[in-house]
């Protein structure tokens, strides 16, 4: 019995010193270096890093595989969670051609893939606009979990230009829009000037000067959204309070250089799935 005993409690230690399987969504450990030799990074023991960043250095993760960059289309978004309330404006930076902005005060700042060519990714780089300490509690993957289906609100051919010009979709165009549906804008960016280096979006309800809230984490302190130099579109999730104020205000749209042609309520598309035989009740 003895012997038994002590079999059972070796088996029993063997598996629990098993590492545990890793997560290939989790790609906090990819984090491992800064594009400004004097920036610092320290990695602590729950997994976290504490980032002390310059302007515009950056936190690097190296995303290759094989040496070769990764396919990030079966994935919706990347982001990065904070253990407290940024105290500087931030960007995520995807390969130098996909880019999320975050105002100060944020604790999480998420950049979605959508529309945008994800195929061949080699580095991601969180940056801040200012000197501070960040300490990122993780960095994820989000798999795509729906389908959207495209209801087109606004067809056109807006040039914003340097502020000059923007356009309002109505009130009505809202009627059956929900909570999480999404605005999709459709444009492209005008690089006619060489030394320009920023596309913004501005998106009100319409006779205010109130930002949605949907991209709230996204904002400059002007109340824009930057998108990256080779964007084709920019996506917006509509809040509950989006959703009322769009209804009984309609939406004003401008912004920086940006040819916009179109504009179309994405709604979810909802699958339904048949119970699993080991589901069902008895």
């Amino acid at each position: 019995m003895k012997r038994i005993l002590t079999i059972l409690t070796s088996v029993i230690l063997v598996g629990c010193s098993q590492p545990a399987k890793e997560d290939p969504l989790d790609l906090t450990d990819k984090f491992k270096g800064t594009f400004n030799i004097y920036e610092k990074l320290e990695k602590n023991a729950d997994g976290s890093i504490t980032y002390t960043s310059l302007p515009w250095g950056g936190l690097v993760g190296m995303m290759k595989e094989h040496n070769m960059p990764v396919d990030w289309s079966p994935y919706e978004s990347v982001s990065f969670e904070f253990a407290e309330p940024t105290s500087v404006e931030t960007q995520i930076l995807l390969s130098d051609r996909l880019k999320t902005w975050g105002r100060p005060g944020i604790t999480s700042l998420t950049c979605f893939f959508d529309g945008q060519d994800v195929r061949n990714i080699n580095e991601v780089a969180l940056q801040t606009a200012d000197t501070a300490i960040i300490t990122v509690k993780s960095v994820r993957l989000s798999p795509k979990a729906s389908d959207w289906e495209p209801v087109q609100i606004w067809e056109g051919e807006c040039h914003f230009g340097n502020w000059e010009k923007g356009f309002v979709i109505k009130p009505e165009q809202f009627q059956y829009a929900i909570e999480g549906d999404r605005l999709e804008f459709i444009f492209t960016t005008d690089t006619s000037d060489p030394e320009r280096g920023n596309w913004l979006f501005k998106t009100i309800y319409d006779g205010t000067d109130m930002t949605l809230e949907g991209n709230y984490n996204e904002l400059n302190k002007w109340g824009c959204a930057t998108v990256g130099k080779n964007a084709k579109s920019y996506r917006i999730a509509l809040t509950a309070n989006d959703v009322k104020n769009l209804k009984e205000k309609g939406m004003f749209v401008n912004g920086y250089y940006n040819i916009v042609t179109k504009c179309n309520l994405l709604r979810k598309v909802v699958v339904e799935k048949s119970p699993e035989a080991g589901d069902a009740d008895f």
